[in-house]
């Protein structure tokens, strides 16, 4: 009988634990068929393909029927076998040894025999361009386990038999035409072939190539579905920071500064309920020009996680799940909240996904095997190829993804200006208006801070943004973000980078009392309860964690300690054993379930009575022991019956308190001072009782009043008023007042003339000069007037015949025989009229000149004979003038105007007494006329 021996070689030891085993998919499939190979083809699984199927063909079969039923009997003792784990040591070519319950045994060796050619058809997927599963190289041998496949073969051996091996094939899940097959232990596969031979096939994996993911990151090694073998997978993975940047799942970069709330990831194809990821953006410049994130929202199945920026451009981080506030960790549903570093972090175990947000930048990922080819939004398309990352809702290609951006609005009723499917005109220029010279802080992205790096993750894109956000936005320090993000990506590949310390305190963090800074701590952190478990993650975040010697108590507890004992509600750790009291309660630290162990504090204090008026019992805070008051009995005086008296004025209440006793007794006293007019003075201070009276508060007690006395002096009044003044009372005043009452004029040789209101004088040496004094409105107006004498010339007169006029200071004569005729005078004056004068000089006219009149002795009427003839006015007009009055308005007023003269016959009349005094007063007042008319000449 010619036995026929498949095997199948695989890689399964992967480079680093897998932190997210993923599965692949069906797609579809080609054959490829190999004949007379003694080495089997390897073959490399495309994006999305499962490990291929090998079907392959055996020699001529022997008899079926009795395959069936030593195949039945083999089922049934490898299953046995199986069951009671009875496989033992492969090595040093001993198999597995089957002691099955038939009657027959059958021995199991492990030879190295013939091998005869076989057909062998493989069934696979035609490799794309875009790789992200790979699976690794088989390869048979029937010697060497650690490279090739023992065959074991199960058989009857009768007499003078031989056994020979066919060609293996390169595949976990080999199918024979006719036959079964199952696994056993430690990745081992048996297969009933026919004619009595089962093979026992132990699965070996060679690592597969690695491939080159699109993101520019590192792929991950993933385990197959049967567990055994494993391959590489690039991960879907979209970050943003900034204002904002994006790098999709396949490392397009570009930035988008929309201030709506879009999709970040949706399934094209939904397979999970209510599931994706969006992003809130706000404009954080007075200019409205770029947005920043402000919240990532996660929705899965029954839940919506809101992860908020708490204060904008901050690391302060809010978490609400379906709008209610939580606290850290917290795990429901399906869905995982908890801190890592700087970072909150959101994990839904089911997709194999996370979420990771800390205000300034946000990461998603995802696994290719459940999301490859299944992604759309501003994150992009998942398949490992850039082409088609900018895709619209309706599966056309974007010519940029700013513009695809735009088409991902989700409906916000926070944000009404937003309306999904209205796409923007276009979005506002980022450009700065003048050249801009980029930070110093974002020359250590290609300096040596991040070298060790840069073979892993290229940092160009994240110095485009860096650059980009100091020139727009200068004064909020966004370029922090850029080398942020692209440390944590760094981290991710195993790089860790400190660079903070080299922003010169630009891009400091700052760390709670308890906690230090690292720039490369674990992704959650070993508490009190992880420490006995074995973390095998070798990613690192940054963030404020314990410092060394210490650890987190619990996830939920922030809390640093040195041993693992309590931590209680007052946050402080005790150890085991440990005795104390919080909450006025007697606790212990228990080690076990419960912890701490708590019971009432008890309190051992006699009563007290509080007896006497006013007393009341009061509790006080006992230094000594906080939880047990002191019961003590204070005094309260408003709980006292007596109320105190109102004294007068000048008497206040004093009381005082016996000894013993609460309540006190009452009395009004002196205060020592004056009372006058409802109002207490001090001693020694002035006391208002009238104007005329100088009153002082003393010291002196009036002994029936026992109040000060008040002592009071007259107020001295000046009764001098120098001259012109004379001294008038003033009502409300002690004192009366100098009132000046008569003008007080200063002649020409400085000595003092003092007129009374309407008097004018002459002056003693000159009686052309006049002095007056006139009251206008109340005031005394001094003036000094010259009289203008009319032209005299002493030729002219007759002999003893010149004197003064009236006026003592113009002469006047008789004429000589020439006569001056009557004619018309003219001169320039101000017209004065009620108190108003002419702005300017008047022109006026009056009839002067010498007339024929003469008194002659007539003997016929023997008396005498008189002829009088006087010049007067002969034809006079009437004029208008403007007056100004001292009230500042004017008046019009009317006087005449002489035109011509002559003399005209008038009664000669001797006059008699009263007409003589009425004819001195006439002169007089005409002499006053002049004076004024003088008066307002020189005021003019």
């Amino acid at each position: 009988t010619t036995s026929s021996t498949l095997s199948t070689t695989k890689s399964t030891t992967p480079p680093s634990s897998p932190e997210t085993p993923t599965t692949t998919s069906s797609p579809p499939s080609t054959t490829t068929t190999v004949t007379g190979s003694s080495t089997p083809t390897s073959t490399t699984s495309s994006t999305s393909t499962p490990t291929p199927t090998y079907t392959t063909t055996l020699p001529t079969p022997g008899n079926s029927l009795a395959c069936a039923v030593v195949c039945s009997l083999l089922v049934v003792a490898l299953m046995l076998h199986e069951h009671l784990k009875l496989c033992l040591s492969q090595g040093s070519g001993m198999g597995c040894i089957l002691i099955p319950l038939i009657k027959h045994f059958y021995y199991v060796h492990s030879a190295s025999l013939s091998t005869i050619p076989v057909s062998t058809t493989t069934s696979g997927t035609t490799p794309t361009k875009t790789f992200t599963t790979t699976s690794g190289t088989t390869s048979s041998s029937f010697i060497t386990i650690n490279a090739s496949t023992t065959s074991t073969t199960f058989k009857t051996l009768p007499p003078g038999s031989t056994t020979t091996s066919g060609p293996t094939a390169t595949s976990t899940a080999v199918t024979t035409t006719g036959s079964e097959s199952w696994w056993l232990c430690n990745c081992t596969k048996a297969i009933c072939i026919e004619d009595n031979i089962v093979q026992v096939i132990p699965v070996i994996c060679n690592p597969p190539p690695k491939p080159t993911c699109a993101n520019g990151l590192s792929p991950v090694p993933v385990i197959d579905e049967d567990g055994c073998c494993w391959h590489w997978e690039c991960d879907c993975y979209c970050t943003g920071w900034g204002d904002p940047h994006y790098m999709t799942f396949d490392g397009l970069y570009y930035s988008y500064q929309g201030n709506c709330t879009y999709v970040l990831v949706e399934e094209i194809n939904k397979k999970v309920d209510n599931f994706g990821v969006y992003i809130d953006n706000y404009h954080c410049d007075t200019r409205d020009v770029v947005s920043c994130p402000r919240t990532l929202i996660v929705r899965h199945e029954t839940q919506e996680v809101r992860l908020r920026t708490a204060e904008p451009n901050t690391l302060q981080v809010e978490v609400t799940v379906n709008n209610q506030l939580v606290a850290l960790p917290y795990k429901k549903f399906g869905v995982s909240i908890y801190e890592s570093g700087i970072n909150r972090v959101v994990e839904i175990p089911e997709l194999k996904m996370n979420v990771t947000y800390n205000g300034l930048s946000f990461s998603i990922r995802m696994p290719y095997s459940l999301f490859g080819n299944n992604t759309q939004g501003q994150c992009g398309t998942c398949n490992n190829n850039t082409a088609d990352d900018c895709m619209l809702p309706n599966g056309n290609i974007a010519e940029n993804c700013e513009t695809m951006a735009d088409h991902w609005q989700v409906v916000d009723p926070s944000k009404p200006q937003c309306s999904p499917g209205l796409v923007p005109t276009g979005s506002p220029s980022t450009t700065p208006i003048q050249p801009c010279k980029e930070s110093s802080i974002c020359e250590l992205l290609l300096g040596s801070v991040f070298k060790p790096c840069h073979a892993f993750v290229q940092p160009e894109k994240y110095y485009a943004a860096c650059v980009f956000d100091s020139c727009v936005l200068p004064n909020l320090d966004l370029e922090c973000s850029s080398l942020q993000i692209y440390a944590a990506i760094c981290a991710d590949q195993g790089i860790c980078i400190d660079w903070r310390k080299h922003t010169n305190g630009v891009c400091s963090h700052e760390c709670p009392p308890g906690k230090e800074y690292r720039a490369c701590g674990p992704i959650k952190e070993m508490t009190c309860k992880s420490r006995g478990q074995n973390d095998t993650s070798t990613k690192q975040v940054e963030g404020c964690f314990c410092p060394n010697g210490t650890m987190l108590y619990d996830s939920g507890v922030d809390v640093c300690v040195k041993t693992c004992g309590c931590v209680g509600v007052d946050m402080i750790p005790r150890e085991f054993g440990e005795r104390f009291t919080v909450d006025c309660q007697d606790c212990i630290c228990l080690e076990g379930e419960h912890g701490i162990v708590c019971q009432p504090h008890e309190c051992k204090q006699k009563p007290v009575t509080c007896d006497g008026e006013g007393f009341y019992e009061v509790k006080e805070v006992n230094p000594k022991d906080p939880c047990c008051p002191l019961f003590t009995c204070k005094c309260n005086t408003s709980l006292c019956t007596a109320k105190a008296p109102k004294c007068s004025l000048g008497f206040e209440v004093h009381s005082y308190i016996p000894s013993g006793q609460c309540c006190p007794v009452y009395q009004c006293v002196p205060k020592g001072v004056c009372v006058h007019e409802n109002a207490e003075f001090l001693p020694n201070s002035s006391v208002f009782v009238d104007k005329c009276q100088n009153c002082i508060c003393t010291n002196e007690v009036n002994i029936s009043t026992q109040l000060n006395i008040i002592s009071c002096e007259r107020v001295p009044c000046n009764t001098y008023c120098q001259p012109g003044y004379e001294l008038k009372p003033v009502k409300g005043e002690c004192c009366g007042k100098c009132v000046q009452t008569k003008c007080i004029i200063h002649t020409a040789d400085n000595s003092e003339l003092i007129l009374s209101p309407g008097d004018f004088k002459n002056d003693p040496r000159n009686n052309c000069t006049i002095y007056s004094c006139v009251d206008v409105h109340s005031q005394l107006i001094a003036s000094t007037s010259e009289i203008t004498c009319p032209a005299f010339n002493e030729e002219n007169c007759k002999p003893g015949t010149i004197s003064f006029l009236p006026n003592g200071c113009c002469k006047t004569c008789a004429p000589v025989d020439s006569r001056t005729p009557c004619s018309v005078r003219h001169r320039e004056d101000f017209i004065v009229y009620n108190g108003c004068r002419s702005v300017d000089r008047v022109e006026l006219t009056e009839c002067e000149g010498t007339c024929g009149t003469f008194s002659l002795y007539s003997a016929e009427a023997n008396s005498m004979d008189h002829s009088c003839s006087c010049c007067r006015e002969t034809r006079t007009t009437e004029k208008h003038v403007v007056l100004k009055c001292p009230g500042g308005h004017s008046m019009s007023h009317k006087y005449i105007y002489v035109e011509s003269c002559s003399c005209q016959d008038t009664e000669c009349k001797m006059p008699e007494s009263n007409e003589l005094q009425k004819n001195k007063e006439n002169d007089k007042a005409s002499t006053l006329n002049r004076i004024k008319r003088a008066i307002s000449l020189t005021s003019k």
